[in-house]
């Protein structure tokens, strides 16, 4: 029987017990982190030959460009293109740069707001204020850029194909302030959901009353497969021209979980007058990125298949902990009515949705036993869930072992936290 339709008699019970449980998880002083989609030491270790490339002497580009020196502001020729099919960007329309793709994301918001973007009337920071769709649950850093900068968030549901889009077409044509979208459009952080070919079409051709509109097109996760199969999202850059806005889409993507997450490279991919006004900004404080990381890159990758074969490497350490919460969560709360959450088949993330009004409870629980889970809230602009029940799993990190010990307390704060709700006793253990 669902904890949801036992009776009075019978919570107090399992609360009773489960309040015993709790205070033997906390003896155990446990120290263990779920908190952001960071690669482990053993994914790490898998690109680990980088750090002995070029090697001495062998510093020079395809085109004989000497990768010490200044220069190079759009990123090695060699590079963009074993990364143009992956990000389904022409070679000549996308960007190589630093370690970082949601440093590319800022430098282009900074840019909008003081300056404008290819077809804005003034800078999008004058004015009656700028907005922008934040599909939700979404990426927090994203809306920390938005907070930040003073633009105002808009959020819009999400359904397995996406933002919903009849919400995100009336919003769009009604308010000249909205000036763009943001979208992890494969294995979307943190549900892990795909945009459908029609999503993707409807934001390329939906009329917008900014005719600066952007699409922020954080493709973050474009190779992380989780299963044998390479899901694929429709070519936004290609739909979006052929609707006559070519300049809507900025595709951003990076190495960031392919090799090293602190020495990778990132890339951005937009219409010829987006990539010119970007590097046109760009010159103004940079002579040009590291080359040598991308030179490195280029040679440990070799060709796109081999950022497929590396990433299938990858995929075998990470299979067996998206596999553990699954089995873990579906053996404990499977039948019992306070839980539900996402079967991801790539990306880094797992949404647990509990008991409207407990997620926060659950993460203070967690933290009460040395188990750290990403804040409540963290996955909505300004950190405000309006039902307080989305919670984001990240189990990438921490070996099995940890995992697994991580994961069995998560549970006995969920069932403590669920019956607390459901008996309205909230208790402080």
């Amino acid at each position: 029987m669902k904890l949801t339709q036992l009776p009075t008699s019978d919570l107090a019970r399992h609360l009773d017990g489960l309040r015993r449980e709790y205070g033997e998880l906390q003896a155990r002083v446990l120290t263990l982190d779920l908190t952001r989609g960071k690669p482990s030491a053993e994914q790490l270790d898998l690109s680990e030959p980088l750090l002995e490339l070029p090697g001495a002497g062998k510093h020079l580009a395809s085109d004989g460009t000497d990768t010490r020196n200044y220069g190079g502001l759009r990123g090695l020729a060699e590079l963009r293109e074993i990364f143009s099919e992956v990000l389904g960007v022409p070679v000549e329309q996308l960007i190589a740069f630093g370690n970082s793709s949601l440093e590319l994301m800022h430098e282009c918001l900074v840019h909008a707001v003081l300056f404008g973007v290819p077809g804005s009337a003034q800078p999008w920071g004058m004015g009656t204020g700028t907005a922008l769709l934040c599909p939700v649950p979404g990426y927090d850093r994203h809306f920390a850029l938005c907070e930040k900068l003073r633009i105002e968030m808009i959020t819009v549901p999400m359904d397995a194909a996406g933002p919903d889009m009849d919400d995100v077409e009336r919003l769009v044509a009604a308010d000249a302030r909205i000036k763009g979208i943001w979208c992890v459009p494969k294995y979307s952080n943190p549900s892990g959901i795909r945009y459908s070919e029609q999503t993707v079409g409807r934001l390329a051709q939906m009329r917008t009353v900014a005719a600066d509109f952007r699409i922020f097109w954080d493709n973050a996760y474009a190779v992380h497969h989780l299963t044998g199969v390479r899901h694929e999202v429709a070519d936004i850059l290609q739909l979006a021209s052929d609707a006559g806005h070519a300049d809507r889409p900025l595709v951003f993507g990076s190495t960031s979980k392919i090799t090293l997450a602190g020495s990778g490279v990132a890339f951005y991919g937009a219409s010829v007058a987006n990539v010119d006004w970007l590097t046109g900004h760009l010159a103004k404080r940079t002579i040009g990125p590291d080359k040598i990381n991308q030179l490195r890159h280029a040679l440990f990758l070799e060709t796109t298949a081999g950022v497929h074969a590396h990433m299938n490497r990858h995929r075998a350490l990470l299979k067996p902990k998206f596999d553990l919460v699954q089995r873990t969560l579906g053996d404990a709360l499977g039948d019992s009515g306070v839980a539900t959450w996402t079967v991801p088949e790539g990306g880094y993330f797992v949404t647990l949705d509990v008991l409207d009004g407990c997620a926060s409870r659950v993460v203070e629980l967690a933290a009460g036993a040395g188990i750290a889970l990403t804040a409540a809230g963290a996955p909505f602009p300004y950190g405000r869930d309006p039902h307080d029940r989305v919670i984001r799993l990240a189990p990438t990190y921490p070996p099995l072992s940890e995992l697994a010990e991580a994961l069995d307390g998560l549970v006995l704060c969920i069932k403590l936290a669920a019956i607390e709700r459901l008996l309205d006793t909230p208790v402080t253990v």
